[in-house]
């Protein structure tokens, strides 16, 4: 697509508050940079305007997640099974959302804070009120810089709303069960693999689900996997630039700002969530994880390009499996309305 004024906005919005997030957390030495680096790419980069309904979902998802969080491990920690089968109710209401189309921003981003909450919630040296407070406080500050960079960079002609594509009842039940179920298997996996450093790995398993149609994930997956590795090979490249001056803050933030705006023309370039959209969460999980005065980005990028690449290797067959499965039964099978 041709790079217009207002696609280059978007580029500019979305470098500004993914880098005003990572330098206000790392000011403040707030956990959890990774909320700070990616909300403002999700909430900019998935949906073309920002409105009180998008801000509502974006927040209220927030809100949720973290109420969820804040309860559902410590009643079920004991009760492994009954823990599988709750998330697996969690995820399938969020895809449901997602699969009916107006509600989803709420659904995805509840998908994507929800896979990264429960993957730290497992874990004792993770504090869950300091992380549903982190979520939270991400949110309203990404809707913040939201509002500050269109309020600055607004867009000169209104973007064209898109219909969205009919779809029968069948095929919103297909889409939401296949997304359910590989989510909670990846959360299972995870879990009793006891993989506590695959964080990134475990949300490009989410992500990919995001078409909630096999051929759809078979594409994300691709994207992703080439997406990646470029971010993480912008990402070393920063690295080998900042040297031992990673502490920083102008240096690490012009050059993270850098990396967003690379990736960011790429995706408003390609039009949908592709290679773009997954080298900006690839940078700002490592900018926003991993840049501290105790890990630099080496071996997170190169441990990243390696668990990632598998892990959604064995997501695509898991996606492929429920797909035939879920197309045997009537009330399940994936049908387009033309």
């Amino acid at each position: 697509m041709e790079l217009t004024s207002d696609r280059l906005r978007i580029c500019f919005r979305i470098a500004f508050a993914s880098a005003a997030g990572l330098l206000i957390s790392k000011l403040m030495n707030w956990n959890f940079g990774v909320f700070f680096t990616v909300y403002p790419m999700l909430l900019l980069g998935m949906v073309p305007v920002l409105n009180r309904f998008i801000t509502l979902q974006f927040i209220g998802s927030s809100l949720v997640t973290s109420l969820e969080i804040m309860v559902l491990p410590g009643l079920l920690h004991n009760w492994p099974p009954a823990f599988t089968i709750i998330v697996f109710c969690l995820f399938l209401g969020r895809f449901m959302l997602m699969a009916k189309g107006p509600l989803m921003l709420f659904g995805a981003s509840g998908c994507v804070s929800l896979s990264i909450m429960l993957h730290f919630s497992s874990y004792e040296h993770f504090d869950l009120a300091d992380m549903a407070m982190s979520n939270i406080m991400a949110s309203v500050l990404a809707v913040a810089l939201a509002y500050i960079a269109y309020a600055f960079l607004p867009n000169k002609e209104a973007p064209v709303a898109r219909a969205l594509p009919a779809k029968s009842d069948n095929m919103i039940r297909h889409q939401a069960l296949l997304g359910a179920i590989v989510a909670t298997l990846s959360f299972t996996v995870f879990q009793t693999l006891d993989l506590v450093d695959s964080l990134s790995a475990q949300a490009a398993t989410v992500l990919v689900l995001f078409p909630m149609s096999f051929m759809g994930a078979v594409q994300s997956g691709r994207q992703r996997c080439v997406g990646t590795l470029l971010g993480c090979a912008l990402g070393l490249l920063t690295q080998l630039f900042l040297y031992s001056h990673y502490h920083n803050l102008v240096l690490l933030g012009l050059s993270f700002w850098l990396c967003v705006m690379v990736f960011a023309r790429l995706h408003v370039k390609e039009g949908a969530p592709g290679v773009g959209f997954a080298g900006l969460t690839t940078v700002g999980i490592l900018f926003g994880q991993y840049v501290s005065a105790e890990h630099d980005l080496v071996y997170s990028a190169l441990y990243r390009m390696s668990s990632m690449t598998l892990a959604i290797m064995i997501t695509l067959c898991c996606v492929y499996l429920v797909h035939k499965l879920l197309n045997l039964f009537p009330s399940t099978r994936h049908e387009i309305i033309g």
